[in-house]
Order: C-alpha cells, then structure tokens, then sequence
C-alpha cells in the first residue's frame, strides 16, 4: 500500500527478490498539469509494468474493497506513504500489516518527518518499520536503520538516501517476518520528543528574525519542496538554498539586505548575513543569484 515515489523502491525490492505481491493498493488517478489529464500514482505506473493487480479505493470502509482485498488472501501487508489505515484493513492479514517511517521512531512521528529532522538541525536521522495500530506512528518498532545528516543535505537528497534505505529495510522487515525471526520493542514516549506536522504554504515564509543557522536549515529542510519563500521588492520568491557568510554587518535590521547587483544578495537575520543563492519568483524558471541580479537590480 503506498502512493509517492518513496513507496516504489519498496515494491520493487520484493518483486526483485521473488515475494508473490497479491495486490497493490494506492490512491485514484487525479488530474494532473494544466491539461489536467488523470494521472497515475508512481506506485500504480510501477505495479502495472509488472502485472500487480492495481486497486483504487476511495473509501477504505467500504464493503466492496473490504471483500475485494479479503479476496486475496494476503499473509502480510506492507505499507509505505499511504493513507490511515482503519483497523478492519490493518488487522486483516495473519502476520499483520506494518509501515515504513523515515525516521528513527518515537522520534518525528507524523506526515514530515524528513523535513523536520533538517529544520531543527538534526545530525542523525533513519527509516523505522514497525506494526500498525491505532494510534498513528506508535505501534511495535520491527527494525530501524540510522542515517547521517550532512550540512549540505536538503530534504530531497535525504529523501532520495532515506527510499533506497528504506526498501532495504522493508526487504530485511519481511524476512524476518517471514522466517518467524524478530522481536518487537515498544516505543517509550520521553519529554524532549519531536514531531513532524504535515507543512503548509503560509508556515513557509523566512522568518529573518531568527539566527542566520536555523534560517540556513529552515531553507534546506523545505528544499526543494515545498520550499521557503521570502518578499523581494513587493514579490514573492521561493528560496532554494542560501549561505551563511562572513560579511560584517553594517547598521541594518532583520530582513534589510545588502548586494552589489551582481553576485550577492545578504539578507540580515538575528545576529549575520545570509546569502541567498537559487531563488524562483512564482511562474518563473530557477535562478542563481547572478541570474537573477543581471536582469533586477536593487
């Protein structure tokens, strides 16, 4: 079950290592582009290249797809970014149903988990499976894998390094369920646990009051989606990556900026500059600093 390409790697490491896929369950098509013609989910494109029965749900209460998926008889289920399960579903296979998370649980559980571990400046992340039950991101850890965060990571190169070592795990996750050969730890809820709210649009604009490092990870962790955004000159511009620089600060307050119209926009934040270099103004293509500069001067 799962929907975005994260969930594909999955799938295609238990093709490739020779588990029988009954099924696989994803989202309906939805319009797409400006044509709005429907479009397929990576999951579906990848399960119908390989002749996997493809099921489409819009409600997953409803009796029909309870008995069309009861059909098939699975003995387990694996999930990968996909909707809330209800227990009906998750409680139907014999050997359970369990989900991928990319991070190291309890730690950010919720639907951003690769974004937040960045934004808060994190320097370890990882992929967890664990069971399904209720309460979301909470139930028994099967096996977790750990991931560094490097300084220069964005939430997409971490994405792409938390998929492939995730399919990795779902691979080792069903082995082991498969030969009767794992244990299962609970979760221990701490005080200093941190979540992953689903991001929206609005709590993306770039706070220049904060400290020039968490503006550098705040910028990095939304890159390249859904990405930061400031206001230059009365435009809105998305922010892809900035730098914290040297520059000795003139008199100037949190979200002035200094630049010499040709290789450098420094925004002032708390306490230093910060450069920003590839921005994109809304219906326009990505720019460099330099790009952009050559053809608006400040």
């Amino acid at each position: 079950m799962g929907t975005p390409e994260f969930a594909v790697p999955s799938l295609k490491i238990l093709v490739e290592n020779n588990f029988v896929i009954v099924a696989a369950i994803t989202t309906p098509d939805k319009p797409k582009g400006r044509g709005q013609k429907l479009a397929k989910s990576p999951v579906k494109d990848y399960a119908q290249s390989v002749n996997i029965p493809v099921l489409q749900p819009t409600n997953l209460k409803s009796p029909e797809f309870i008995k069309e998926l009861k059909s098939y008889n699975a003995d387990l289920q694996v999930v990968v970014a996909f909707r809330m399960l209800p227990e009906i579903i998750w409680n139907m296979p014999n050997d359970g149903t369990f989900n991928l998370h990319a991070s190291l649980l309890p730690q950010y559980r919720g639907a951003a988990p690769i974004n937040w571990a960045i934004i808060n400046g994190d320097k370890e992340t990882g992929v967890t499976t664990f069971f399904l039950k209720h309460e979301i991101d909470t139930g028994m850890i099967i096996l977790q894998e750990k991931e560094p965060i490097y300084d220069d990571d964005t939430a997409g190169t971490l994405y792409q390094r938390l998929m492939d070592k995730g399919a990795a795990l779902v691979l080792k996750t069903v082995l082991s369920i498969a030969g009767n050969s794992y244990t299962q730890l609970a979760q221990t809820d701490h005080s200093d646990l941190r979540i992953a709210p689903k991001i929206y649009k609005e709590s993306c604009e770039i706070n220049w009051d904060s400290p020039a490092k968490r503006i550098f990870d705040f910028v990095r962790g939304l890159s390249p989606y859904p990405a930061s955004w400031t206001t230059i000159k009365g435009d809105q511009y998305k922010i892809f990556s900035t730098v914290i620089t040297n520059e000795e600060p003139p008199e100037k307050q949190p979200g002035e900026y200094i630049t010499d119209n040709k290789s450098y926009l420094y925004f002032k934040s708390k306490d230093k500059f910060v450069g920003i270099t590839q921005l994109q103004k809304q219906g326009k293509k990505l720019m460099t600093i330099e790009e952009f500069l050559r053809g608006n001067q400040l």
